[in-house]
């Protein structure tokens, strides 16, 4: 994972129909215990509760007072299976990542674009992967940046998003960078001159550049094919029934061509054989 806020706003709640987004107001797990609905135990009673960092389009972003995506779109499904609404909640991708949100029951499943990684199965249980990932890099016109290597040898200031495997990637090739909270930060760290070049998952990129101001002035100068997938996650040997529904509808939905549909709707032409990995 895991683009111009400058300013972090605190955590937001949201909710989302199973079908339909729908902005919503307040916050907090406040049940003594889990709500079981079909054998899985829940946060809340009559809502599957998602953790996400938000910006991160096209996997999970606000439109018009309402949150959509190809994560939100895909949690949905489990959702639907469950016969409850999905409900979303902004977090840190730190907290996220760790598991401190799981463990602490402020969520059911995780769903921010995360890469499955061995660091992150010792806290996390992922599904089954449902997207193959890769990383690129944008730079401003002009910038000859097609790989790490020329980063570093052009000696150029680099913009990652923090606690990414991004960041990571780019950090073990031997290339610091300046970090950024958000996505939406890191691209306005390009926008603004404080980086040179920005390393982010292609998706990301790809979604940044429909946009006509930032196709103009900025360009993908570099693909970092780094063999990643991303998984939801759910809490640590605490949910393995809410862990199947989720592989469950993930299954389904690459066998009837509903995961083509939601590719294509929030992400774009789908590579040949995406649904059968």
């Amino acid at each position: 994972m895991t683009g111009g806020r400058t300013r972090r706003r605190g955590p937001a709640l949201f909710a989302l129909a199973t079908a339909t987004a729908l902005l919503a107001v307040g916050c907090g797990s406040g049940d003594s215990g889990p709500a079981k609905v079909k054998g899985v135990g829940l946060v809340k009673a009559d809502q599957l509760t998602t953790c996400t960092h938000l910006p991160y389009p096209p996997f999970q972003f606000e439109r018009k007072g309402k949150i959509v995506g190809f994560d939100v779109a895909m949690i949905d499904l489990v959702a639907k299976e469950l016969g409850v609404k999905q409900v979303v909640i902004d977090k840190s991708f730190e907290t996220i990542k760790t598991g401190a949100d799981l463990n602490a029951r402020t969520c059911d499943v995780a769903a921010a674009g995360m890469t499955i990684t061995d660091e992150r199965k010792q806290n996390l249980d992922f599904s089954a992967p449902y997207f193959d990932a890769t990383q690129a890099l944008l730079t401003r016109k002009g910038v000859e940046a097609k790989s790490l290597d020329d980063v570093k040898s052009q000696k150029l200031k680099l913009g990652s998003q923090s606690s990414t495997t991004g960041e990571d990637f780019a950090r073990k090739a031997g290339v610091d960078s300046k970090s950024y909270e958000s996505s939406d930060a890191e691209l306005n760290g390009l926008r603004t001159g404080q980086v040179d070049v920005i390393v982010q998952d292609l998706p990301v990129v790809q979604n940044w550049l429909k946009d006509a101001k930032t196709s103009a002035k900025f360009e993908l100068s570099g693909n970092l094919d780094t063999g990643e997938q991303y998984g939801f996650a759910v809490k640590k040997g605490g949910s393995p029934a809410l862990l199947k529904k989720i592989d469950g509808a993930i299954a389904k939905a690459k066998k009837d061509g509903t995961y083509q549909k939601l590719y294509e709707k929030w992400i774009g032409p789908m590579p040949k054989g995406a649904a059968t990995r």
